[in-house]
């Protein structure tokens, strides 16, 4: 049978057209097909194999061909071409955009906030970057869909759902319930955000702190601290509103201020224009839900996050009110802070042009009477403190923002402080269709207080002490007087916060109540998450001049907090037990019973109960001091300075310049300024500051080298001498 098969087999190969004879032959005498013991089937193994194909050409959308940069050094790129010309129109952002490497690096991102956990670029699945191809292709071709519930170009790595087999009733709960943003939605809006946040930076004032790197409330306090203590009066404005949402053409408008890439702005726009699906529940159709009596606990899926910890969601509960409202516009998610800051920018340049115009130096004053306004008088390490010299005769206005909310300090008559109220409900009634009142933005004096992200800024007259040293080494002392800006945290927001989160009841004698949420935790678990907690707020409170009272008050109510919970739970009846078993601080046991258990001491040697933290700042003299390390004028982010250090470093100009002040003034080195400095000492009793003979000019330099060289030729001379009067006395001595 099998002979039959491979004659039958080398007869169709013999006939058939598609096959030359050589190659025939060749096929016969290798597979030696008449021979009775070999397989026909062999014939078409021979065959299979002995098949040319074609050579593979290389795929010019194939994902591993187009990562050819790493991610972060294109978004560097971006940041130093916009740093380098800031005031540039950007017209072609969709090259950008056709880079896969950002959209990697969004991927990565996204990835990352999704599952909890950093996925290196060559741990990417294959599929996984076809998809996100597919993705980036549909964003070029106006093929993405902003809000999509059941047809997706990339799925998140957690999503196992099958959409197809999704019954009719799953189906329309999808598409008309609240739904978190889809993962191929907020890798676009990653995109978007990389490529428009370096353009945006560049540009924004250097006035606006909320929703940008290396700025956060701290910044502002110090700033403040810093800048705002010769201001009589303040207006603090709440223009939170605008960041519920604007006008979509306002938004717009604002954008292409600076880009006018068709393609980022029509995604922009999309975002913003499609609505987005939530859920409305009547309250006729609410089920009315019976509560067990025993609850059965919740068991969280493995893929699942955790929730946030009691300390840190007691901590969020202490936001300030300028910090609490976060803009989401739309679909555009993370792009959502970004562009708030776009639209209030217009407001932050028209303040800084009003700075300007209003700016009337005095020379009789104290402070700012220099034209530029820019150098000031006093003590740089204590700017908080002005001296007083008759009335205060220089006009001067400064302003910060944070989010959606602004204070602007005025140095002069309260009418001008008046008339730029009016100028300001006028371009925000006109710029944002925003209409204020005189409520709404209420001028203030600093005498009575003004409070701004949980903090007092009040001004208090002070008597210092100044001693300095006068001619002759004389040390004269005179009373001075002045006015302090104090920056303090306020206890009053800080009993509210904490009755809102159910820590003390009553508003004169606050009293402490139980935080039953801990109830089931252990006393080392309830110890260490409240420690977190006043960690935590000793950081928050850092430029507070009060730190010390109002985290020791913290502490106060938490530990009596915690004594009432331990006193309900250990069945201990009042706190003096409590803190008569436990310490002050809480950091014995309180279950122990003598006669019952070992000693804790041995059970936590050999590792059966964790250890027991106390509770921190129980006294006053464990918190740390308030921080007044002194603010720079002109501050800017780590990050921003690296970036225009690159940028001169980089410019050509510079290294021409480096080479004609060498060229011109000479080139001294460290050994030579430490001669100078040495030997002018020794012989002329005058001390050369280095760094001033850097600064001065070529000719200065020059003779302090002829200084160096002729004071070493003295000494040489000197030595001379002395050799010569030292072999005299030698001769003399033989000849005796």
């Amino acid at each position: 049978m099998h002979r039959r098969l491979a004659i039958f087999c080398h007869r169709i190969l013999t006939n058939s057209s598609l096959f030359s004879p050589r190659t025939n032959t060749i096929l016969y005498n290798q597979s030696n097909l008449l021979n009775s013991r070999n397989n026909g089937f062999s014939v078409f193994r021979m065959f299979m194999f002995t098949s040319t194909q074609p050579r593979r050409v290389l795929d010019p959308d194939d994902p591993a061909t187009l990562m050819k940069e790493d991610g972060v050094a294109v978004c560097s790129q971006m940041w130093i071409e916009n740093f380098r010309e800031p005031n540039k129109t950007v017209t072609n952002l969709t090259g950008y955009l056709r880079r896969f490497e950002l959209w990697v690096l969004a991927y990565q991102k996204v990835s990352a906030d999704e599952t909890g956990a950093y996925l290196p670029r060559s741990a990417i699945q294959r599929s996984a970057l076809e998809d996100l191809l597919a993705l980036r292709n549909a964003v070029l071709d106006n093929r993405f869909k902003w809000g999509a519930r059941l047809e997706f170009f990339i799925k998140s790595p957690k999503d196992k759902t099958e959409y197809e087999s999704l019954s009719k009733r799953k189906i329309k709960a999808i598409l008309t319930t609240t739904q978190p943003a889809a993962f191929q939605d907020r890798i676009v809006q990653e995109v978007l955000f990389m490529i428009l946040e370096p353009i945006y930076e560049a540009r924004f004032s250097q006035k606006s702190f909320a929703f940008r790197p290396g700025r956060n409330a701290h910044t502002v306090l110090r700033v403040v601290r810093r800048s705002f203590a010769g201001y009589l009066w303040y207006i603090k404005g709440d223009l939170s509103t605008i960041l519920d949402g604007m006008k979509v053409g306002m938004v717009i408008s604002a954008l292409m201020r600076d880009v006018r890439d068709k393609k980022v702005i029509d995604l922009v726009k999309a975002a913003l224009v499609t609505p987005v699906i939530t859920s409305r529940v009547d309250e006729g159709e609410k089920k009315k839900k019976k509560k067990r009596k025993y609850q059965k606990k919740r068991v969280l899926a493995e893929d699942e996050p955790k929730p946030d910890p009691y300390w840190l969601e007691s901590f969020f509960g202490f936001a300030p009110e300028e910090a609490e409202k976060v803009p989401s516009w739309g679909h555009c998610g993370i792009l959502s802070p970004l562009l708030a800051n776009i639209c209030l920018d217009e407001l932050d340049h028209w303040i800084e042009d009003k700075i300007k115009e209003f700016y009337h130096p005095s020379k009789n004053d104290v402070i700012w009477n220099s034209p530029d306004g820019e150098v000031e008088q006093g003590n740089t390490s204590w700017p908080e403190f002005v001296p007083t010299s008759g009335p205060d005769k220089t006009k001067k206005i400064d302003y910060i923002r944070y989010g959606g909310h602004i204070l602007i300090g005025i140095r002069g008559p309260r009418a001008d402080a008046a008339t730029l109220r009016k100028q300001l409900i006028e371009f925000c009634d006109k710029k944002y269709l925003l209409k204020l009142d005189n409520e709404s933005l209420p001028i203030e004096h600093i005498t009575k207080g003004i409070m701004f992200l949980d903090h007092v800024l009040c001004r208090r007259v002070v008597y210092p002490t100044l001693r300095y040293t006068a001619t002759g080494g004389k040390i004269i002392s005179e009373k001075g007087v002045g006015t302090l800006l104090s920056v303090t945290a306020s206890l009053k927001q800080c009993i509210k916060q904490f009755r809102k989160l159910s820590f003390l009841k009553g508003d004169r004698d606050p009293d402490p109540q139980p935080c039953f949420r801990m109830f089931h935790a252990t006393q080392a678990h309830t110890n260490a998450q409240m420690n977190k907690l006043l960690s935590t707020m000793v950081e928050w409170y850092r430029y507070a001049d009060n730190r010390k009272k109002v985290v020791n008050f913290f502490s106060y109510i938490i530990r009596g907090s915690l004594s009432k919970l331990y006193a309900a739970k250990y069945k201990l009846r009042s706190r003096a037990k409590v803190y008569k078993i436990g310490a002050r601080n809480l950091s014995r046991p309180l279950k122990e019973k003598k006669g019952q258990s070992p000693e804790y001491h041995n059970l936590l040697r050999m590792g059966l109960v964790e250890s027991i933290d106390g509770l921190q700042y129980t006294r006053m003299s464990l918190v740390p001091e308030t921080d007044y390390t002194p603010f720079p004028a002109g501050w800017r982010p780590d990050h921003e300075k690296a970036l225009l250090e690159y940028i001169r470093l980089d410019d050509p100009k510079t290294l021409e310049e480096q080479r004609s002040c060498i060229r011109e003034q000479g080139l001294i080195s460290p050994q030579d300024y430490v001669s100078m400095l040495v030997w002018n000492y020794k012989r002329n009793a005058n001390i050369v500051d280095q760094l001033s003979t850097t600064m001065i000019g070529g000719n200065n330099i020059r003779s302090g080298k002829e200084l160096l060289l002729r004071s070493n030729h003295e000494n040489y001379d000197q030595s001379t001498r002395d050799e010569e009067d030292n072999e005299e006395r030698f001769h003399a001595a033989h000849m005796l």
